[in-house]
């Protein structure tokens, strides 16, 4: 049941969400939920194109209502200029959810400056300015809403090769974390999903061209020995937009299978012994300790 709808039918019913990055892999899969669920959503990247063929997609199979606006979040004119066609469209905006990133991974040494930079101007400067336009937007009206960001799990573990992103991701995570107490007052709260491997063929074909997908096989790392399914990400987003999580407020949760304890644990790659090889560890201990 795991890659079933989680919530009541009409749960967002009324509702409105703004989705950055919407028009494609796993923003594309949280859209589809909240308007399965009622809600009435608006799907944002630099594509136009992409954004209104998924807008006509989304509205054919759920039957809701999706307004695509092209924006470059690092733009914070073209934010201001989202968040308004967005109250001219549907009078108000009950929900932000930050998913617009950028990455790819190299040895850091690399790098140049400027791709560095880039990294950090979509996913966090970018991140900051949806959230600022919105919020003030939210404050100055008295209404209460919810942003949802989207991080990693290396945003609190760290990780060689996508330094960039880590660096990014760790900024939104302790920017999540501090308006959840600042904000929390005008009835705001700030929550993140840190997701583990969730396959999205563009992003994924871009991080692991060619036959590395194969041979880095993500399952392999997850405890579960699976990687997500997109609704089971697309549930625990829709439960933390939604009034039922109206008590939750700066929580990063991770949906991950275990993966980043696997890795925490020093001995956790242990797993691949076998029953036989323990059985001679173990013979092998006992002796130890009689002589």
């Amino acid at each position: 049941m795991y890659n079933q709808p989680m919530l009541r039918d009409n749960a967002l019913q009324g509702k409105t969400f703004v989705v950055t990055g919407g028009g494609t892999g796993l923003g594309k899969a949280m859209s589809t939920y909240l308007l399965e669920l009622g809600a009435q959503v608006v799907i944002t990247s630099r594509k136009l194109e992409v954004l209104q063929k998924t807008a006509q997609e989304l509205e054919a199979k759920t039957g809701g209502k999706v307004l695509p606006l092209a924006c470059d979040v690092r733009n914070a004119e073209q934010v201001d200029e989202v968040l308004a066609a967005s109250l001219a469209a549907f009078g108000k905006v009950d929900g932000l959810l930050n998913n617009a990133a950028g990455n790819f991974i190299s040895p850091t040494e690399r790098l140049s400056a400027n791709a560095f930079s880039t990294i950090i101007d979509i996913v966090l400067k970018g991140t900051v300015n949806c959230t600022l336009a919105f919020g003030k937007h939210w404050i100055k009206e008295k209404q209460a809403a919810s942003i949802l960001n989207i991080v990693t799990t290396y945003a609190f573990t760290g990780s060689g090769y996508v330094v960039p992103s880590a660096c990014a991701k760790g900024g939104v995570l302790a920017m999540t974390k501090s308006l959840a107490a600042e904000w929390g007052r005008y009835q705001i709260r700030c929550n993140a999903i840190a997701p583990g491997p969730f396959p999205t063929k563009g992003a994924w074909e871009r991080l692991l061209p060619g036959d590395m997908a194969q041979k880095f096989d993500f399952k392999n790392r997850v405890p579960l020995k699976r990687v997500g399914e997109h609704q089971e990400l697309a549930n625990l987003a829709a439960y933390l937009l939604s009034d039922f999580s109206n008590y939750i407020n700066g929580e990063i949760i991770t949906i991950d299978g275990g993966e980043w304890l696997q890795g925490a644990g020093q001995f956790n790659g242990l797993e691949m012994i076998s029953p036989e090889m323990w059985d001679a560890l173990e013979a092998m201990i006992r002796n130890t300790k009689g002589s």
